[in-house]
């Protein structure tokens, strides 16, 4: 099959490549970047004023199956990636039963064959999350797993900890931190601080966070072993993974849109739940270091952490609703608006934190707007404005703390090997 992308603005820093151009695309693959390109037979589209990039991708969500199905399940999740601009998701292996084995995984690979976009493996650490025992990371890995994590608790145990990276080196996968000391966090609720003693709410202290991070730097100087630090919150934390990679130590992070945009202070009353997340929303201050960590580098990637639940669940007292919100239908929306169009981050950036380097943590091979590369591409259109709605969404959930924010920009068009997973904003059935 013959494609044709005309009149689009190409975005690609990988190539330096920056124009208005067409694209030709057949079976799957770039095959000319140019202008005013022809083709005999294929389909055309016209996407003047547009801009398409390399395929977005988010190494960190969740989609509840095997176990929790009635949350999200790997289609639904993958076509609200779909409709959010992804070509590539990586969903956390904490489900039930845990993906902690061959199986597991063969099972999330037969469920990704329908799925809206790809579906990169993640296996997890231990035996079912409880830092104990080490998972059968060689089968895993045998079967096509990318990474792995005990996503949703860290492991507490450093020997365990450093035997996790011994033994995933000697794959080259590296492994994804979820940075939690549960003595010090124990069952805090939000941001120890200003916002726990207004709310009345069990403290959460930023340094069940920094300890982890710090023991884990410590742990990746002494195996050499790569290590993605998940959803880092706090300004400390962030210094600590500058220094390490000042070091030259093998560490990258990531952080959320929540993050970055909402604060302990957006916590206005016990009864926004949407807004219970881990780790919590931090202070103003944070939030600013995070911001600053984008724009010079320190955080490598930009991901949603999406978080499905129902709203039964949602709905209960703060203190017994469960943590996380969904993100992946407003994350491209929410950088364009406020990193993009003010002026912190141009275009180019973008696209390192949400395409290259999110595939470069993972191994994976490169995207590009060059000839010879898979057609994974996600098309923007940077002038429409929208409210964030429940009903514009494609998850099975609704928890998102940016519920009636109004946007500028947002993903149109997804391809995936070529062919198209959402037109004008549709997801393609």
């Amino acid at each position: 099959m013959a494609l044709m992308l005309k009149g689009a603005r190409l975005i690609d820093p990988q190539v330096g490549l920056d124009e208005v151009a067409d694209i030709l695309i057949r079976d799957g693959v770039i095959v000319e970047i140019g202008h005013d390109l022809e083709m005999p037979k294929g389909v055309e589209r016209d996407l003047s004023g547009k801009i398409i990039t390399p395929g977005l991708v988010d190494i960190h969500v969740h989609f509840r199956d095997p176990g929790f199905e009635e949350k999200e399940d790997i289609i639904s999740g993958s076509r609200a990636a779909a409709h959010g601009g992804f070509t590539a998701v990586c969903p956390m292996p904490n489900t039930k039963p845990v993906i902690d084995n061959a199986v597991g995984v063969e099972y999330v690979k037969s469920r990704a064959k329908d799925a809206k976009c790809r579906i990169i493996l993640c296996g997890a650490c231990t035996k079912d999350l409880a830092g104990q025992v080490l998972s059968d990371m060689g089968d895993m890995h045998a079967s096509g797993v990318k990474a792995f994590s005990d996503d949703g608790r860290g492991i507490q145990d450093a020997g365990m900890m450093r035997r996790v990276m011994e033994y995933a080196s000697q794959f080259d996968a590296p492994i994804m931190l979820h940075c939690q000391d549960d003595s010090l966090v124990g069952d805090g609720q939000v941001n120890e601080g200003a916002a726990s003693t207004r709310l009345g709410m069990i403290g959460w202290p930023a340094v069940g966070e920094e300890a982890e991070i710090e023991r884990d730097i410590l742990l990746c100087r002494l195996t050499g072993a790569p290590i993605h630090i998940q959803h880092i919150t706090t300004a400390r934390g962030l210094d600590m993974v500058r220094a390490a990679k000042a070091e030259g130590l093998p560490v990258t992070c990531e952080v959320t849109p929540h993050h970055l945009f909402l604060t302990e202070d957006d916590i206005t009353d016990q009864y926004q739940t949407s807004l219970k997340v881990n780790p919590p929303l931090r202070t103003a201050d944070d939030a600013v270091a995070l911001v600053e960590g984008v724009v010079d580098g320190t955080i490598d990637a930009i991901v949603t952490d999406h978080a499905p639940h129902t709203d039964w669940e949602k709905d209960r007292p703060f203190e017994q609703a469960p943590f996380g919100m969904v993100g992946l239908e407003t994350s491209v929306g929410l950088v364009l608006t406020k990193l993009v169009d003010t002026g912190i981050i141009d275009y180019a950036r973008m696209i390192e934190l949400m395409a290259v380097a999110p595939r470069e943590i993972l191994g994976l091979e490169p995207v590009k707007l060059e000839a010879g590369s898979v057609a994974d591409l996600t098309v923007i259109d940077p002038d429409v404005s929208w409210t964030v709605s429940r009903d514009d969404f494609y998850s099975k959930s609704g928890n998102s703390g940016f519920l009636g924010w109004s946007l500028k920009g947002r993903a149109s068009d997804v391809y995936v090997g070529g062919y198209s997973t959402m037109e004008e904003g549709v997801v393609v059935d």
